[in-house]
């Protein structure tokens, strides 16, 4: 209850800084009242135990009396595939669209064509890859998130994710659970992470908070970027650079995926790219299923590979239940959780909010938030 209470005053001190953010530069919204359409998951039985779980359809980012305050019209749905689906009967008026990436509502450049009223596509968290981006900046749409509102939360999720691979945990748990007691089926596989290699594919917002959370358990820490940190936070977190990815790979133990889903990147990790990392590498991924070969990632898993991979992330999503990751061994798999934590609701129903409000106002958002801005896309997009 005491947690409970601390958030609430949290949130009730971030609303008057929410509601009179300073103006930059205009973004030109329509004049009068707006249809807003949310597209979150359900929250079902849920969705009453805990007044901030706010990410759910049920309790709609918290922002429904606010906005209907205000003369807008608030649609709020889980259903969003199919022709027949809800939120096919609202695109065609729609002003704003709230989607997130933990239930993405895949909006094609069909939906954006048809979408004749839509001027603002806002992503609840971070990562706007369910969007056609190239069709969004040619169509004149903006496109933002709500960026550094769940790092900590993903960072932390990879870092668990980490220990329990290596400590080949979850065979452990399901004998704690079966009744069994055999300590040579957990112990065979079972490492320390002190002195391992781990490296980072991608080190930007999140994985530089997971190579500090890195740091204390003595690891070798590499990371490979297109963008080097300047020297001295490299020495603050103790990590090396790498240029060449298929350089950094072969001396990885562990290897964490903190990158976008971009053409360039779908499909990065297929069955050569997996051949050179060591024999028995543990990969984490976060970021996206479409970054790795999904097939390319149950055969190495089966023959030993790979000798964990974990990560809450998968093409398509929701995952169909004959997913091969599903029923491949040695997985920490989980659906898409980790940026969805309490806390990350918070802050981007928080960052949602500022954002709705500032183009109510015709205010211009925080410039990393956005990423697709006046047909130009963001960098990490391009």
């Amino acid at each position: 209850m005491a947690m409970r209470s601390a958030t609430k005053q949290v949130i009730r001190a971030l609303e008057p800084a929410l509601l009179n953010a300073p103006a930059t530069r205009s973004l030109h919204a329509s004049p009068g009242s707006k249809k807003i359409v949310g597209v979150f998951y359900k929250g079902g039985e849920y969705a009453g135990q805990n007044p901030n779980f706010v990410g759910c359809v049920e309790n709609a980012l918290g922002i429904r009396g606010w906005l209907e305050s205000q003369g807008h019209q608030y649609i709020v749905t889980d259903d969003k595939d199919g022709p027949n689906c809800e939120l096919e009967k609202h695109i065609a008026d729609a002003h704003v669209l709230i989607t997130t990436p933990f239930h993405p509502a895949y909006v094609s450049a069909d939906r954006i064509r048809r979408g004749k009223n839509l001027e603002l596509l806002l992503t609840a968290g971070i990562g706007s890859d369910h969007v056609d981006l190239p069709a969004a900046a040619a169509a004149g749409l903006t496109v933002a998130e709500v960026t550094g509102s769940n790092t900590v939360s993903v960072a932390e999720d990879q870092l668990m994710r980490i220990l329990v691979l290596m400590r080949n945990f979850i065979p452990g748990h399901q004998q704690a659970i079966n009744g069994e007691w055999d300590l040579a089926g957990v112990a065979h596989r079972a490492y320390d992470l002190e002195g391992k290699t781990v490296g980072t594919v991608g080190a930007g917002r999140i994985g530089k908070l997971l190579l500090q959370r890195l740091k204390p358990f003595g690891c070798t820490l590499l990371y490979h970027d297109r963008l080097r940190m300047d020297g001295k936070l490299e020495g603050e977190l103790g990590a090396t650079f790498e240029e060449e990815l298929d350089a950094m790979l072969p001396k990885c133990d562990v290897v964490v995926l903190n990158m976008p889903l971009t053409e360039k990147t779908k499909g990065m990790f297929n069955k050569e790219k997996i051949a050179k990392m060591k024999k028995g590498v543990i990969i984490v991924n976060n970021a996206r299923g479409a970054i790795m070969d999904t097939q390319a990632v149950a055969d190495a898993c089966k023959s030993g590979h790979i000798a964990g991979y974990g990560g809450d992330v998968w093409y398509p999503q929701p995952a169909p239940k004959d997913h091969p990751w599903r029923y491949m061994p040695n997985n920490a798999m989980t659906p898409h959780i980790s940026g969805t934590t309490i806390d990350g609701q918070l802050r981007y129903a928080a960052g949602v909010k500022d954002m709705l409000e500032r183009y109510f106002k015709g205010q211009d958002f925080p410039e990393p938030n956005y990423i697709v801005k006046e047909g130009k896309l963001a960098s990490q997009y391009q």
